[in-house]
């Protein structure tokens, strides 16, 4: 017999940093779940990602049992890694903070492909290049 779903968590986590400080103490705790369980499992899970941040998904069910899925950390976090950045731009369309170019919009696109809701390479590029615009990021064609 399939286990009822109680709610679904979803939290943006530093890869291989959980800890059970907020967000995560508060949002697990509230369900009765194991703190520290989960903290080892996804810190184990996310060992090589280290400082990359990692969005999970935690199902819980009614016998306080739980299983998450790591999913891939957000587009403006991959566009700040590859330009090597610290922030996107307070004002995007004024004040540019790099430039990125179509085969570095390519990459970030293939690694991103199991989270977009298309399956078009052509497609996942533009919905990247699009945030890195509101990024103040130049996309050089």
């Amino acid at each position: 017999m399939a286990k009822k779903l109680k709610t679904t968590i979803k939290l943006q986590i530093i890869g291989g940093a959980a800890n059970p400080a907020p967000p995560v103490g508060p949002a697990l705790g509230q369900h009765g779940l194991n703190i520290a369980e989960f903290c080892s499992k996804f810190n184990a899970a996310t060992q090589d990602q280290k400082g990359d941040v990692i969005p999970v998904v935690i199902s819980v069910y009614e016998d306080r049992t739980y299983d998450f899925k790591l999913k891939t950390p957000p587009a403006a976090e991959l566009i700040k890694k590859v330009l090597g950045i610290q922030k996107g731009s307070g004002a995007p369309h004024k004040t540019k903070v790099g430039k990125i170019t179509k085969a570095q919009l390519e990459e970030i696109a293939k690694k991103k492909m199991q989270d977009l809701n298309t399956k078009d390479l052509a497609s996942a590029v533009a919905t990247i290049a699009g945030t890195a615009r509101q990024m103040g990021v130049e996309v050089q064609n």
